[in-house]
């Protein structure tokens, strides 16, 4: 029998992005023929041997207009005249390019969006930006009859905005039995390591309230920041300025199997996005379930999605305020009470069997059934 062509787009780090890889991976397992297509940018990291084929288009620009322009244009000529049964995009920054072709070439597309796009915190203060993605968005998305996204309330905005229905898929790790501990230590043993990663690290997502609470914390803490994000070079600048060098370290975006090491080592998991815009009020971050599957509990702050994690699996504290002092205290309260710590630590272990890749991946099964 001969394979469906399948082909993913998405503009988002290729390395990085484990949501597309796992998606890719489930459909080479099922019998699709799969080429995935991504940006490559002067500081993008290698991609591993994968099982299916992975192109990445050249781009200039990764700012502003010319980024997507850039982007979709030479996207729009990649998928033209390339092989394929259906078209996956992944994100409104891909879909246009992908709805006119499997229009003209008469091919099934699917729909994936990992977040509320036109509610993300750079387009709220550009509502020309943001009227134009609204448009595009209004235009395409009723018009599809396969599509699914990361959390319930995403689902329930655009059931609201457009009056259709997206399936729902969480972005869970795959489970596998953490790796025996070595010899070698990641992060110094006499160290508490409190974590943030993400490769979005930008405004409002909590990281310069979480820096700032270092200055009310004794020496055995380590605050640790992995990833990247718009708000990354500005945070370089705080600890200088607060007289906290020797607390903070930050790390570069590393590889997944890299950064799992790093999450390991760590003292606490911190999700701490604020409510600012609509994008994170329905948000289900990635790092969350990233620091269960790594035994870690959380602090994170009172997102829904989150915050019903966080409470119906008990592996970690919610704060009702994103401030340093607030941050501090909680940190100092779970540092007081190890009975706590030690519950929570154990209860991210019956989570991560429960909030895993190989439960969710079983409403992806049904959404290709369909297709």
């Amino acid at each position: 029998m001969k394979k469906k062509r399948v082909v993913v787009s998405v503009i988002s780090d290729l390395v990085t992005d484990q949501r597309v890889h796992r998606v890719c991976s489930f459909l080479h397992e099922n019998g699709f023929e799969v080429s995935l297509i991504g940006r490559k940018l002067k500081k993008s990291l290698p991609v591993e041997n994968r099982d299916y084929t992975v192109k990445r288009i050249r781009s200039h620009f990764d700012k502003g207009v010319l980024k997507y322009a850039e982007f979709d244009l030479k996207l729009f000529f990649k998928i033209l005249f390339k092989k394929a049964d259906l078209f996956l995009s992944n994100d409104l920054d891909t879909l246009v390019p992908n709805f006119i072709i499997s229009r003209l070439r008469g091919k099934k597309l699917v729909y994936d969006t990992h977040e509320y796009f036109t509610g993300m915190p750079e387009l709220q203060k550009k509502p020309f930006k943001k009227r134009i993605w609204k448009t595009v968005e209004k235009f395409i998305l009723p018009k599809l009859k396969h599509a699914y996204t990361v959390s319930q309330s995403v689902a329930d905005q655009y059931e609201k905005d457009y009056g259709i229905h997206l399936k729902v898929f969480r972005n869970t790790p795959v489970l596998t039995e953490q790796a025996p501990e070595t010899s070698e230590k990641i992060f110094p043993e006499e160290k508490k390591v409190l974590l943030l990663q993400g490769s979005g690290i930008n405004m409002d997502r909590g990281a310069e309230e979480l820096i700032g609470s270092m200055k009310f914390l004794p020496e055995k803490f380590l605050l640790v920041l992995i990833g990247d994000g718009e708000a990354w070079n500005d945070l370089k600048k705080l600890p200088p300025e607060y007289g906290i060098e020797n607390k903070v370290r930050f790390i570069e975006k590393l590889p997944p199997e890299e950064l799992k090491k790093y999450t390991r080592g760590a003292y606490l998991g911190f999700s701490l996005d604020k409510p600012t815009n609509p994008n994170y009020r329905l948000s289900l971050p990635n790092k969350l379930f990233d620091y269960i599957h790594a035994g870690l509990p959380v602090i994170a702050s009172e997102i829904k999605e989150v915050k019903k994690i966080v409470d119906h699996y008990r592996v970690g504290a919610i704060i009702s305020e994103v401030t340093p002092e607030a941050i501090a205290k909680t940190i100092l309260m779970i540092d007081d009470d190890p009975d706590q710590y030690k519950i929570w630590k154990e209860n991210t272990s019956k989570a991560a069997w429960d909030l895993c890749w190989q439960n969710e991946q079983i409403a992806l099964k049904e959404i290709f059934e369909l297709i």
